[in-house]
């Protein structure tokens, strides 16, 4: 605390890894209110960010706590958990007419554009009436004659509303307008002339913790709008509690976030081992197929006006003049003429159909007969370079072979947002429109570089029954992406936006690696201090065993494919395979919980089926599902008796969650859990890793491979009185080789976990079992 603390005062960061449950929340938060309510600090809030839900809870828990043991005479600490806008708008919730149908962000943003032209200069009414409206239709629908029906008004997180389930309109029987109460009401609190946070109904310093439901509840007590009180408290509450989008994400943080990043703010960067890897995504672009399909129709829908006008022809209820003068104005207002929408129209068009021909061709080449049988085509992805050679793409040079040349992609931008602006104005809505996003996209597919950014068609697996029949669309939605592979530059430039913090994980170490991807080493030669602290497990030694088993290398050479599930050996048998199966069912037969990891969902599939042949307690199977199901199998496995757990290394059974107390006695992971080398993506990484720090395999593949298979069996001792047992199978592990990982586990988790032959572990498990007795 007192190094977080002393590196933060002078502006920065603090990178810890420390062993599971051993503090490392409670740690972050307390420096940082410490820094928050010290008088003498610049520092007015903490940002914590975690890419994991059970570690967001944690922190809302820690929260918790310290209210709970404050002084009498003390302030809680005021905080909230940040959600997007579904997570807290009343209509959508519950799912008023025109929400849960599409997005909630452009249904909300026409309800608040409409109830802003009611109540602003020249509008018809004020918000404090319009939201007085809304009651009054409540009141009289409660006291009406279908009264007796139930209640009428709008309720959500427990709590009831001032407003009728359905939405307000306002005018008369002839022209009415749908506007929202709770922005309304949020409008009429604003102070005219004041800070808006004066409009905060209630108390911001005895709020203590504010979770997703409680701001909802707040809301339907005060008949405001909850996310536009969210935007508010922002900057009033001491602790923000959110991911790592609202930190990194760009869309996220010009809308919403962006007020936080600057020097005040102390942020903690919650399971940093996967900082790297989720901003890659975040910060990498792409434009779907059907958005390019939007675009085209909507920049048509935007030279038609002109195109009647100056044809003298046409509906005149459809094409006015007065449609042609506002695209004129708006193009002039940006020094576009027509001719620019057109230009960018009829190249949008044209990409769509050389994209078409590259899908076709790659489905041609790769899946004979693919219109045949759509239903079982794969995800996909299709290089645009060669990804080991950096060098333009093949799309750009297709562009200029077809009279497309730079101008056409950067002239894109400004088109697509003018035609949003043009649409919008058309309609009387606020929407996020198609010829927007691809503008930006394809103007920075033209501007990005060729070496750390790598170009490709990815083909998603989707269903479109308004697609023709066996056309490539009717399974796929293609999208050109553009892929960061070198994130650090970005990383640097956000963190150096926050005045210090910590960043933290049990597995951070090679600490120098971390350094170098995530930008601190380049913060530090800035002159931003960057402190480092590594501590393993401080419980009682005697309550584990730890074991890294000498079995051959699970890999493809040694283990072959994937046999199917059911089968324990291929029909020529195979010894490796054999050999981490008696592994896995040595340390898995002990009494009690025990989770297997394996480099991916086919293998666990396959290990599981081995397991059920040989093991007398019930096997678990995680396979890629959605969330409700990964959570009703989480509470299988802890429910009665001890059971086995099989699941993919990559998936989310194996960081993050809490198996605390009896809940897990052994965690067994089979293999270094590396992606897919063969994909274009993963090799345009590895050689942009080269370029960029000299060892492209080692940083962009071997170390988060080693985090991985350290965060699974790291599950197993949480706590001072937890017993059980960690295991890696396979001789990288145990001994010193060519493609070691051994030198990648910190020395002092290293020298805990001895090499054993396989032949010998089931001697080294009756010792454990020994010392249980």
């Amino acid at each position: 605390m007192d190094a977080a603390v002393d590196t933060a005062r002078d502006g920065g960061f603090t990178v810890l890894e420390g062993a599971c449950g051993t503090g490392k929340t409670m740690l972050a938060l307390t420096a940082g209110l410490h820094l928050v309510r010290d008088p003498d600090s610049d520092f007015e809030r903490v940002m914590v960010l975690t890419s994991v839900k059970q570690q967001l809870r944690q922190f809302e828990a820690d929260l918790e706590t310290i209210n709970a043991n404050l002084p009498s005479d003390y302030d809680p600490v005021s905080a909230m958990t940040l959600v997007g806008k579904a997570g807290v708008c009343p209509y959508e919730r519950e799912g008023a007419a025109g929400f849960g149908q599409g997005s909630v962000y452009d249904r909300c943003e026409t309800l608040r554009e409409k109830t802003r032209d009611l109540t602003g200069e020249g509008g018809e009414t004020s918000a404090d009436s319009l939201a007085g409206q809304a009651r009054s239709q409540q009141v009289d629908l409660a006291s009406g004659p279908s009264a007796s029906a139930g209640a009428t008004y709008l309720e959500s997180a427990g709590e009831p509303s001032p407003y009728p389930r359905d939405i307000p309109e306002h005018g008369t029987d002839r022209t009415t307008v749908e506007y929202c109460p709770f922005y309304a009401q949020y409008l009429a609190d604003l102070p005219e002339d004041g800070d808006a946070a004066e409009g905060i109904p209630f108390d911001v310093t005895d709020a203590g913790l504010m979770r997703p439901d409680d701001l909802v509840a707040a809301g339907m007590e005060y008949g405001t709008c909850p996310h536009s009180l969210m935007g508010v408290l922002l900057n009033e509450v001491e602790v923000v509690v959110g991911n790592y989008y609202h930190a990194f994400d760009p869309t996220t943080v010009e809308a919403f976030t962006g007020a936080l990043l600057d020097d005040s703010t102390f942020v903690v960067c919650d399971e940093a081992h996967m900082l790297e890897p989720r901003v890659r995504g975040l910060v990498s672009d792409g434009v779907a197929d059907r958005t390019l399909r939007d675009a085209e129709a909507e920049l048509t829908r935007v030279i038609q006006p002109v195109a009647f006008d100056e044809d003298g022809a046409g509906d005149a209820t459809q094409h006015t003049k007065a449609d042609a003068e506002l695209v004129r104005g708006e193009l002039a207002e940006t020094d576009l003429d027509i001719e620019d929408v057109r230009a960018v129209r009829d190249f949008v068009r044209d990409l769509r159909e050389e994209l078409s021909r590259r899908v076709e061709a790659h489905l041609d080449r790769e899946h004979r007969g693919w219109r045949a049988d759509l239903a079982d085509l794969p995800d996909a992805e299709i290089p645009l370079r060669d990804p080991e050679t950096p060098q333009e793409d093949e799309l750009t040079e297709w562009a200029e072979r077809a009279g497309y040349g730079p101008n056409f992609w950067t002239t894109a931008e400004s088109v697509g947002a003018t035609a949003q602006r043009i649409l919008n104005e058309q309609a009387d809505e606020e929407k996020q429109r198609a010829c927007a996003t691809a503008g930006r996209v394809l103007s920075a597919w033209q501007t990005r570089d060729h070496t750390r950014y790598f170009r490709e068609i990815d083909l998603e697996r989707t269903w479109d029954d308004a697609e023709p029949p066996e056309t490539w669309r009717r399974a796929y939605n293609a999208h050109l992406s553009i892929q960061n592979c070198v994130p650090s530059d970005v990383l640097a430039e956000h963190l150096a936006e926050f005045g210090g913090g910590v960043l933290m994980s049990a597995t951070l170490e090679p600490i120098d690696v971390f350094a170098e991807v995530t930008g601190l080493d380049a913060l530090e030669r800035e002159g931003r201090p960057v402190e480092t602290r590594t501590y393993g497990l401080h419980f009682p030694e005697a309550n584990r065993e730890s074991f890294a088993v000498a079995a051959p290398k699970f890999t493809y050479q040694n283990r072959g494919p994937t046999p199917e599930p059911g089968q324990i050996e291929p029909a020529e048998g195979n010894e490796t395979r054999r050999v981490y199966v008696d592994a896995v069912s040595e340390v898995a037969g002990i009494e009690g919980n025990a989770l297997v990891g394996m480099p991916n969902y086919a293998e666990a599939a396959w290990m599981a089926s081995a397991l059920e042949s040989v093991l007398d307690k019930p096997v678990l199977l995680d396979e890629s599902s959605a969330d409700d199901a990964t959570e009703a199998l989480k509470d299988d496995f802890f429910a009665g008796e001890g059971k086995v757990l099989v699941t993919s290394l990559r998936g989310t059974l194996t960081e993050g969650v809490d198996y605390e107390g009896d809940r897990l006695q052994a965690a067994v992971v089979c293999g270094v859990p590396l992606v897919n080398t063969a994909s274009p993506r993963t090799k345009a990484v590895q050689r942009a890793y080269d370029d960029a720090f000299g060892n492209g395999f080692e940083y962009a593949l071997t170390v988060p491979a080693v985090r991985k298979a350290r965060q699974a069996v790291g599950r197993v001792i949480r706590g001072v009185d937890e017993v059980g047992v960690r295991v890696l199978v396979d001789e990288r592990y145990a001994r010193d080789s060519w493609n070691s990982v051994r030198d990648f586990i910190p020395a002092v988790e290293r020298e805990e976990f001895q090499p054993v032959s396989p032949d010998m572990l089931n001697l080294a498990m009756d010792r454990f079992r020994a010392k249980l007795d």
